[in-house]
């Protein structure tokens, strides 16, 4: 599936390092009692602290990570009119939405798009593309920033991460229950872990990862829908609905953001694969959503 996301691969990677980390340095072992039988309790407290870990250190580095993959430049002083008009509509809706005022950034992309991202509601990273600001009105932009803006003032990031955490927390358990099983039952080792544990554990991973992701994006629609009625609530619902018309229009399967920041942006890509993973509804069924408030 290339439709892989800032977070969910940044924080995969971790996954993957520290296990693989773990593995050489024998720290795997701790979970076997007396070289025969997993240790449940040994297990549950390494699912949990290295589920969880990495899933907030990918919080932890979104800005950095979000800033170095988009190529987004931060505005620290207006340079010319539009500039400065970004940064008093963030400010205005930043102090409506009662946060802190979010660095504001312009990546290089073609195609209208925007992102936020960080690890509190005090400390975000709100970006829009170059693409954005050629294709649409103020309105339409002023409706992008407030969807962003809603998105940082109702914790999406944070919540992500805790759901992600607790998504690689079962992964981590299950996969390497599976692993003993297969080691054991299948491969009749009595003792320690031989090669059939690690191959199938890291195997196991990946194939749990990818049905995981399932409820991940699942998360992610709703927090879309949940993003349009709050930029509706901060300028309107007919701006931001204009905003989405707007994305339908110049919607390119060519000219797309970086795979890796979709699950942040306001436009996700379209992809052949099933709903179920999906990071964002479709563009028709939001617009529908914003007409019924």
């Amino acid at each position: 599936m290339k439709r892989v996301f800032l977070f969910l691969l940044t924080n995969f990677a971790i996954v993957i390092v520290l296990g693989i980390t773990l593995r050489l340095l024998g720290v795997d072992s701790l979970l076997s009692d007396n070289g025969s039988d997993l240790n449940i309790n040994s297990l549950s407290i390494f699912a949990v602290v290295f589920g969880m870990g990495g899933s907030f250190i990918s919080l932890m580095i979104s800005k950095w990570a979000a800033k170095r993959m988009s190529g987004a430049k931060v505005i620290e002083q207006a340079a010319n009119d539009i500039e400065r008009w970004l940064l008093q509509v963030v400010a205005r809706q930043a102090d409506a939405a009662n946060i802190g005022m979010p660095e504001v950034a312009i990546f290089p992309a073609a195609q209208p798009n925007a992102f936020a991202t960080g690890m509190n509601k005090n400390n975000a990273l709100v970006a829009v593309s170059e693409g954005l600001l050629r294709h649409m009105n103020k309105d339409e932009i002023e409706a992008v920033l407030a969807h962003e803006i809603s998105h940082v003032a109702n914790g999406d990031m944070v919540t992500l991460a805790l759901i992600q955490g607790v998504v690689n927390t079962f992964v981590i358990f299950f996969a390497r229950i599976i692993g003993h099983t297969v080691d054991r039952v299948v491969f009749k080792n009595q003792r320690g872990h031989g090669i059939a544990y690690f191959v199938t554990s890291i195997v196991a991973e990946l194939v749990l990862g990818v049905l995981a992701s399932i409820i991940v994006m699942w998360f992610s629609r709703q927090r879309e829908f949940r993003a349009d009625s709050g930029s509706a609530n901060l300028v309107g619902k007919d701006k931001m609905i204009a905003a989405l018309r707007k994305l339908q229009q110049a919607s390119n399967p060519n000219v797309e953001l970086d795979d890796r920041l979709t699950a942040f942006a306001i436009a996700g890509k379209r992809s052949g694969f099933s709903r179920l993973f999906m990071s964002h509804p479709p563009l028709h069924e939001r617009i529908e959503a914003l007409q019924r408030l």
